[in-house]
């Protein structure tokens, strides 16, 4: 298998495992700040009693264009796949559809890739009405300081 194959694989595994916090985020970001993009990170991540956990921001859209900039401009920083630049994620977040769709960037190492996620098993509201219910379950790993570093609890991978 090749190592394309390989990242291919370990991101979508890593949508797969973390959907429902991801999923539960983006509902929570859209509900105080309408549209905007999950950012998440796995170059911090921190292990816990219950697993690994990794940093997950909600970016509202008036605040995206200036993010990016930045974000994707750091020397450190490269993203995968160079047609999907800043304008084309602002494009994609001023016109997908938040209670289906949910705006996806993962930052790991060195690298950002852009997810598009349509046609998902679970939507976003329904992940955090899940979450919620079961809060006790989420608690050591989900903060509800909305608009501010939120730490999410992952499975183990």
């Amino acid at each position: 298998m090749s190592e394309t194959n390989d990242r291919s694989n370990w991101h979508q595994d890593f949508i797969a495992s973390n959907l429902l916090v991801i999923g539960y985020n983006a509902w929570a970001g859209h509900l105080s700040q309408k549209r905007g993009a999950i950012i998440c990170s796995t170059n911090s991540t921190t292990l816990g009693v219950s697993g690994e956990s990794f940093k997950t921001h909600f970016v509202g859209r008036s605040r995206l264009a200036p993010f990016l900039n930045a974000w994707l401009a750091a020397p450190d920083t490269t993203i995968v796949h160079h047609r999907f630049m800043t304008a084309h994620i602002l494009e994609v977040v001023d016109n997908y559809d938040p209670t289906t769709e949910v705006v996806l960037l993962l930052e790991s190492f060195d690298q950002a890739t852009f997810f598009y996620l349509k046609n998902l098993p679970i939507t976003p509201p329904q992940c955090y009405e899940q979450v919620r219910k079961t809060w006790d379950e989420f608690q050591p790993g989900v903060c509800v300081n909305l608009g501010s570093s939120d730490q999410v609890q992952p499975s183990t991978m």
